[in-house]
């Protein structure tokens, strides 16, 4: 799973923060956003564990015997929305870093954004199908506007980037992330699967609202910068900015609603505009960047670097993700439900990547350090290469039980489990590497921006599944599986063979 985004905008009075006491060594309001961030997870993880099984159930891609009740949709355009939605939540982090440095301030948008997510759980508790378009884009917003300002709130603790506690406090927030992603699937999964699929919908949304009842209640123990607005709109951008949005708003009304009059209006209207809006932005804002004549000749430079950095990013999450819809369908129709003697619903799989990440992330952390006392530890660009070869390998082991199952047997779940740890440690190869690296990277006049931008790539990735299973590609066919294997590792040769290229226009940065 994508780290969470951070900033770093301002620099909070030294102490363990306006409460008192500490953390596990660290102020006290990292306990706040830590179980914050871990309930949110918990709401997010735990409705997308149900997410693709609720949009195929009672439809012919539904595993035999399973819950009915569902939207009875296909694989393809299951796996469609799936990705939109994904690719819509890392999307709408950019804005909602927006509204936080512009507008209310992130300790007012973190409590906006809880509200939202809360009530887009409870709108997808309702049945029917607009019900659930409505609470998805509800979810999408709100964890938009919450992704990017709660991570600078972490960053609010602290005495700025040099302070030594900062790394440790980052680390901590980042297990409550995992505890949430791994208890959810166990939780909502099992009950929206085997009883009740609004019901599950409805406890992501008590989840929801535990978060931000303990968010309330500890708020005294955050930093008072956490309240500024760092740099608020002025009047006249204020009215421009209601302005344009007030044009698109009508605009897109207008041409829907001729749509929809007319009777043309399919479910495509939507996915394929949305689609092609989330590949489009990703393009613009690298292409902006890029040709912003301000950049010095070295900030270029490093941009050149960055964009291989970026296409390779949009290709791994492009495939590390269909591990909820393409692997997770797979896991309901084609897995056995049962191990050593355990039965379990397949929700269960969305659990088995936290896991690993939590196990695996201190050993890889461990061997890099090992490896750099004794200069041997690869650079950037050959831990890029590992993630894309990584995640491509774990698509031609996919290709397996793929075919095991294609007689009507049940292949064994260790197959899957086996499947997400070559795709976590792939995962731990790329992601905190990238997010370094667009640190190191960002031009001086972008430094904030550019972290929304490193998330873009899991819009593009995600906006480029949907788009194909929109166009009829079978991504749940093997030979669709294998061709994406292929892809990646060819990103993941490239970037490798390149490396003395990419380096050079990384300039100062290793």
């Amino acid at each position: 799973m994508a780290t969470s985004l951070t900033k770093d905008t301002v620099t909070p009075a030294r102490g363990s923060g306006p409460g008192g006491g500490t953390f596990f060594g660290h102020p006290r309001g990292l306990a706040t956003l830590f179980m914050t961030e871990m309930w949110e997870r918990f709401s997010f993880y735990g409705m997308r564990a149900l997410l693709p099984l609720y949009l195929i159930a009672g439809g012919p891609a539904a595993g035999k015997g399973s819950q009915g009740g569902g939207l009875a949709m296909t694989a393809a355009t299951s796996t469609a929305i799936y990705s939109i939605y994904l690719a819509m939540v890392y999307l709408l982090a950019m804005p909602g870093g927006w509204f936080g440095d512009r507008v209310w301030g992130p300790r007012k948008t973190v409590t906006i954004a809880a509200l939202i997510i809360m009530a887009g759980h409870l709108t997808l508790a309702l049945p029917g199908q607009a019900p659930f378009f409505a609470g998805l884009g509800l979810v999408a917003l709100g964890s938009g506007l919450l992704k990017a300002n709660i991570s600078t709130m972490v960053g609010h603790l602290y005495d700025g980037p040099d302070d030594p506690r900062r790394d440790g406090g980052f680390t901590v927030f980042y297990m409550g992330i995992n505890i949430g992603a791994f208890a959810a699937p166990l939780v909502i999964g099992t009950v929206g699967q085997n009883y009740s699929w609004h019901l599950g919908f409805a406890l992501a949304a008590a989840g929801m609202a535990l978060g931000l009842f303990q968010f309330l209640l500890g708020t005294r123990h955050l930093s008072a910068r956490s309240s500024v607005v760092p740099k608020p709109l002025t009047p006249a951008e204020r009215t421009s900015v209601l302005r344009k949005a007030a044009w698109w708003l009508t605009a897109a009304a207008f041409f829907y609603a001729v749509v929809v009059i007319s009777g043309a209006y399919t479910l495509n209207w939507a996915l394929v505009p949305i689609t092609v809006i989330g590949l489009v932005i990703p393009v613009g804002v690298l292409v902006r960047i890029k040709r912003d004549r301000e950049l010095s000749a070295a900030e270029q430079s490093k941009m050149s670097g960055y964009i291989w950095f970026f296409v390779a990013a949009a290709v791994f999450w492009m495939i590390y993700d269909q591990g909820g819809s393409t692997m997770s369908i797979f896991g309901d129709t084609k897995a056995s439900g049962s191990l050593l003697g355990v039965h379990f619903p397949s929700s269960w799989y969305q659990s088995v990547n936290p896991l690993w990440v939590m196990a695996l992330a201190p050993v890889i952390a461990w061997g890099w350090t090992w490896l750099a006392r004794r200069n041997q530890e690869p650079s950037t660009t050959v831990k890029f290469a590992m993630g894309l070869f990584l995640i491509g390998a774990s698509f031609f082991v996919f290709v397996v039980p793929m075919a095991l199952a294609s007689g009507g047997t049940k292949v064994s779940p260790m197959w899957l489990v086996t499947i997400y740890m070559i795709q976590t440690v792939g995962e731990l190869c790329l992601s905190p590497v990238g997010l370094s690296v667009t640190t190191k990277m960002a031009p001086a006049k972008y430094g904030s921006q550019m972290m929304g931008v490193w998330f873009l790539a899991v819009t593009a990735g995600d906006c480029t599944t949907s788009l194909l299973s929109l166009a009829g590609v079978d991504l749940n066919g093997t030979g669709m599986v294998a061709l994406e294997a292929v892809l990646a590792c060819i990103a993941g040769y490239a970037i490798w063979m390149f490396r003395g290229r990419i380096v050079a226009l990384m300039g100062d940065v290793r």
